[in-house]
């Protein structure tokens, strides 16, 4: 585990530091990494981490979180190593603490795509080398900060936006109320009943929302959810590991797409945001995702030069 005394006597407040989820940085912490993401994207190529090594642990499939932290190391003249946790003797039985030391004699940090959160913080808590968490069932903490990077350079500012999620309260979700929150947003969620987020993060959201001058609130009617808003994002109805699922969240969020006429309750100049896979004619329509207001590749872009932020940071 990372010793507060060792990371104290680093100038660099970041370096050494786990990213689990964003409660954990305060809202400077935060705006430092995306003024720095914006430095890279200027500048993608140094040698910032030359001869540094990630180690990638997937449990969880994945497309833009395995390519942007591989390709991100890469550019900085870094190196990532890809693990499968079915090749890896984590998918045979070693303990998570005793995977955390081995790796940490290796590596300069690990990333890890998998289903429970506890898995992370075990992670974090036995390695003696940065955790990042790349997707778990509670927290997406890299996908927010790509959302908010693109946020603002649609927008220019997070003061006064009335950024909407729409779909079911997931990690996705989660992480996106909690950074948006800690920037000052007014933060909207809107869901089938059975489906918000979950409570104590809602309470965390809007403690946050108060302390940084933004709201939060909860809609089951998306129309009125959407009514003004300047971003609406939503994410797939049913998430890795809830295809038996599926079916019965077809029909909860039938009501719950993002279309043209749910966007026309937005502001005229609305932007709308999807982390990606889409699924086109379910949670939203092709005509919105590939319409002039969609800003998803953007969106999925950015997860490259948010990444090589927390990379740089807290290598």
């Amino acid at each position: 585990m990372k010793s507060s005394t060792a990371l104290k006597s680093v100038g660099n407040a970041f370096k050494g530091r786990d990213v689990v989820t964003w409660l954990d940085y305060s809202t400077d912490e935060i705006l430092e990494l995306l003024d720095l993401a914006q430095s890279l994207k200027k500048q993608p190529h140094s040698k910032k981490l030359e001869g540094k090594t990630l180690a990638m642990i997937f449990e969880k499939s994945s497309t833009r979180t395995r390519v942007s932290f591989e390709a991100g190391m890469l550019q900085m003249g870094g190196h990532a190593i890809y693990l499968n946790s079915k090749d890896i003797q984590l998918g045979r039985g070693e303990t998570i603490a005793d995977t955390a030391k081995v790796l940490s004699s290796y590596v300069d940090g690990i990333m890890i795509r998998t289903f429970h959160t506890e898995t992370v913080t075990e992670l974090a808590k036995h390695a003696s080398v940065p955790v990042i968490n790349g997707l778990c069932d509670t927290y997406h903490p890299c996908q927010a900060l790509a959302d908010v990077l693109t946020i603002l350079e649609l927008k220019g500012s997070f003061k006064g936006v009335k950024a909407v999620f729409i779909g079911d309260g997931n990690n996705v979700a989660h992480s996106f109320m909690i950074i948006a929150a800690k920037l000052g947003m007014d933060v909207v969620v809107s869901c089938p009943e059975g489906y918000e987020p979950v409570k104590e993060i809602e309470e965390q959201t809007l403690q946050l929302a108060k302390l940084n001058g933004g709201s939060y609130t909860l809609h089951y009617d998306p129309v009125e959810a959407v009514a003004g808003a300047d971003i609406v994002y939503t994410d797939v109805w049913a998430s890795m590991g809830q295809e038996e699922e599926a079916e019965t969240r077809m029909k909860a969020f039938t009501t719950y797409q993002v279309n043209a006429g749910l966007m026309s309750h937005a502001a005229a100049d609305a932007s709308f945001l999807h982390c990606l896979p889409a699924h086109r004619e379910e949670e939203v329509t092709a005509e919105v995702i590939d319409g002039p207001q969609s800003a998803v590749f953007q969106q999925a872009e950015n997860r490259l030069h948010v990444q090589k932020a927390i990379l740089q940071s807290v290598l």
